[in-house]
């Protein structure tokens, strides 16, 4: 009885080892294969760029005053057109009441002169006036008339005056900074405001030996705030402009990329750019595995490799040392 179940056992045990072999050889000739290549990649430069409007618009003062009302402060949203402080200056008021009181005055010169011409040309009818005498009284009409209109042209220009005083924003956007205060004394050309326009970009700096790689429309990859090259918040940007200037040795060049307008103006975010092309061995991410913190892959004819990882890429990961072009991997 005994000896029967022993030979029930080893039966068993031949047909499991029998299965696991038939298993590892149909997962074995099912594993997908990938060949090794080398190919060009594109080098990204990592950079950091300042968040910047494309516009900057001063809203000036036109007149010198006082700022008797300031309606905006930094960080306010405005509109085009919309009122951002009123500069008062009393002399403009005491000038259009000087001038009422002078047009007034004319007005009743004017009233006298009217009846005096009235009166000559009916006594020049009748002869009793000679023609010199009608020839002032219309010369004298003609003058007060003429001063009316020019007491009402310097009184609209007073009026005008005092109505430049109101300061509106040249453009919509984000305040950014106020330069003055309810009550300070502004001259005429005065910056009162700086307005960041509603659009924003990334404005970076390379060294110029990057000068030659980048051009307008590439593509560049923006991170988020602190985020790194892999993370999901990564996006996509476009050199917008690459400027034709050296400044201290660096090339400038813009960046546009959607959802900047809650960032904060002048804050730094990580940019990767174009530098060039560079042979590269990329293989697929699953093509590796670890073991004591060492990355390794397998070879079609079951080898392990070693293998030395570098940046991740859309593509996979690139492979600095370990493997040949050619060589054939499996999943592990």
């Amino acid at each position: 009885m005994m000896a029967n179940r022993l030979k029930r056992l080893g039966a068993a045990a031949v047909l499991a080892g029998a299965s696991t072999f038939l298993l590892l050889m149909i997962s074995a000739a099912t594993a997908a294969e990938f060949a090794v290549k080398i190919s060009q990649v594109t080098d990204l430069k990592a950079v950091f760029a300042r968040v910047e409007p494309v516009d900057v618009a001063l809203a000036r003062s036109r007149i010198g005053g006082t700022i008797a009302k300031l309606s905006v402060d930094e960080g306010s949203q405005v509109r085009k057109g919309q009122r951002l402080a009123v500069v008062a200056d009393a002399k403009l008021s005491l000038g259009i009441k000087a001038m009422d009181a002078r047009i007034k005055s004319l007005e009743a010169r004017l009233k006298l002169a009217r009846a005096d011409l009235k009166r000559s040309r009916q006594l020049r009818k009748s002869g009793s006036l000679s023609q010199a005498r009608l020839d002032q009284a219309i010369s004298n009409h003609e003058v007060v008339v003429s001063e009316i209109a020019a007491a009402g042209a310097e009184r609209a220009v007073l009026v005008q005056n005092q109505a430049e005083g109101v300061i509106l924003a040249p453009s919509a956007g984000r305040v950014l900074k106020v330069n003055v205060t309810t009550g300070m004394v502004v001259m005429p050309g005065e910056a009162i405001a700086r307005i960041a326009a509603e659009s924003f970009i990334l404005r970076l700096r390379l060294p110029e030996r990057h000068a030659r790689f980048l051009r307008q429309g590439d593509s560049a990859i923006v991170g988020g705030r602190g985020l790194a090259i892999s993370d999901s918040g990564v996006r996509k940007g476009r050199v917008r402009q690459v400027y034709p200037q050296l400044e201290q040795g660096l090339v400038v060049a813009d960046v546009s990329v959607d959802g900047l307008g809650d960032f904060f103006v002048g804050e730094r975010i990580r940019v990767w750019v174009p530098a060039g092309k560079r042979p590269a061995m990329i293989i697929p991410k699953s093509y590796l595995y670890k073991r004591f913190g060492v990355s390794f892959v397998r070879l079609q004819d079951g080898t392990e490799v070693a293998v030395q990882e570098g940046a991740e890429t859309p593509e996979g990961v690139e492979i600095l040392a370990g493997l040949q072009a050619n060589d054939l991997l499996v999943t592990p």
